[in-house]
């Protein structure tokens, strides 16, 4: 009797971060070829250069996509395995916008016809200009360009997408499958079904509340989106859909896409200054005190908290994200790429174009107009957006007998150190001195 054999392919599509079936328009593009092979490649360069929570993060959404559908997962250098899974035919990808990205497919392209087809935003990077023909500087000539130009409607959705079988290799399965079992903490539910519950679930119940809860880290008013939009798990242009495109969480949406617009312009902005006018500052590198910041031991218990929260979920409220960023840029004087790098080794959104020029608007390096004066206060800040202190207490156990805003103050409380919550390793009035003297300086 003749064995039957596997049904060839007429091209390959290469997942990246697009882990997703729905509102996929490369694979869209794939399928109208024929019948597709589905390959993911752990890339040595990108997988030995994240912590183990992103590692776990990806090697869950990763397992979860090939649970769908027939995924071939291969390890090794992209530039060698694709060409070689290819064969000859053609590769289907989303665009890929940043610096390591653009430069990997570039060069996988040399070896083989790479078809391009949308990309992991509702605006791709590079396509919002002004008048002149030049890139938007700031956050709010790019929005009001950028919703202008529109995007389209989310494609259609595959019903039984004809995609051959996996050819998987048992080292690159392991690898996702140690990682994700090696998992520092409890990772948020994987795949694209679950990033849809989680979308539905704040439409239904957070979005109206969001302008005025999205602030306060001590309520869950966070879409909780960010994990799901690093990966593809679903499209910004699919929640765009399904919301008022002049709100408020489409404004952060807008956001995300105009960092990937500054990084897609600026490619060296992923780890320098975007802008050279504090190229004299003088910064220190403080290493107990980094530690202490790394650790949530500073004494100032915001930034505690949400360093905390960072360290044992891989996120953190975005808020609090300004907040401890401050604390290390202008409290401690120490360059924002030292933050910028722990947090792209623990956060499981960690997106280099957001996560970097986060950073660097914090710093007063960045997109921001007046920038490096806002120095954020990490007390009144504190009071202000947890005024009861819930989300210190969460996050700081040390601190959990201090009732209502006392949590933030605990130099004020005759018990305020009773339970060894360590005292503050610097001084936020002396160092915001410090940090405006050293930014006059440096503007010479």
């Amino acid at each position: 009797m003749p064995t039957s054999r596997p049904t060839p392919s007429s091209s390959v599509m290469w997942f990246r971060r697009d882990l997703r079936v729905r509102d996929n328009p490369a694979l869209l593009a794939a399928l109208e070829e024929g019948p597709v092979t589905a390959l993911f490649v752990v890339d040595p360069a990108i997988w030995s250069g994240a912590g183990p929570a992103r590692r776990a993060w990806l090697a869950a959404n990763v397992l979860s996509l090939a649970e769908r559908v027939p995924l071939t997962i291969l390890h090794g250098d992209p530039r060698e395995v694709v060409p070689r899974v290819a064969d000859g035919r053609r590769v289907h990808v989303s665009a890929e916008t940043t610096p390591y990205g653009r430069r990997r497919d570039e060069a996988v392209g040399e070896a083989v016809e790479l078809v391009t087809t949308g990309s992991p935003y509702a605006v791709g990077p590079g396509l919002v200009r002004n008048g002149s023909g030049d890139p938007y500087q700031v956050f709010s000539a790019y929005a009001r360009a950028w919703r202008e130009r529109g995007w389209p409607e989310p494609a259609r959705t595959p019903r039984s997408p004809d995609i051959v079988q996996g050819d998987s290799h048992q080292r690159a399965v392991g690898l996702l499958e140690k990682a994700v079992a090696d998992a520092p903490f409890d990772l948020p539910a994987a795949g694209e079904d679950a990033a849809w519950r989680r979308w539905r679930a704040f439409r239904e119940d957070g979005l109206r509340a969001y302008p005025r809860e999205r602030n306060r880290p001590d309520h869950d008013g966070t879409s909780r989106l960010s994990p799901y939009l690093h990966l593809g798990l679903l499209h910004p242009r699919s929640l765009l859909a399904e919301m008022d495109t002049t709100s408020t969480y489409a404004n952060e949406i807008a956001w995300r896409e105009f960092y990937a617009d500054v990084l897609w312009h600026t490619p060296a902005s992923a780890w320098a200054d975007l802008k050279p006018g504090l190229k004299a500052m003088r910064y220190d590198e403080p290493a107990d005190a980094i530690e202490a910041w790394r650790t949530g031991t500073t004494g100032y218990p915001i930034v505690d908290a949400g360093m905390r929260q960072l360290m044992h979920s891989g996120w953190m409220h975005n808020r609090v994200r300004m907040i401890t960023a401050s604390f290390l840029t202008k409290d401690l004087h120490v360059w924002w790429p030292v933050g910028a790098r722990h947090f792209l080794d623990l956060l499981i959104d960690g997106d280099v174009a957001s996560n970097n020029h986060g950073w660097q608007w914090v710093a007063g390096t960045g997109t921001d107009a007046s920038p490096y004066f806002r120095v954020f206060n990490p007390v009144t800040q504190g009071i202000k957006f947890d005024p009861q202190g819930d989300y210190v207490r969460r996050w700081v156990p040390e601190l959990d007998h201090l009732p209502g805003k006392a949590a933030h103050e605990p130099w004020k409380s005759d018990v305020g150190y009773e339970q060894d919550y360590p005292l503050r390793i610097v001084d936020h009035a002396d160092e915001r001195r410090e940090a405006l003297e050293r930014y006059q300086a440096a503007r010479g």
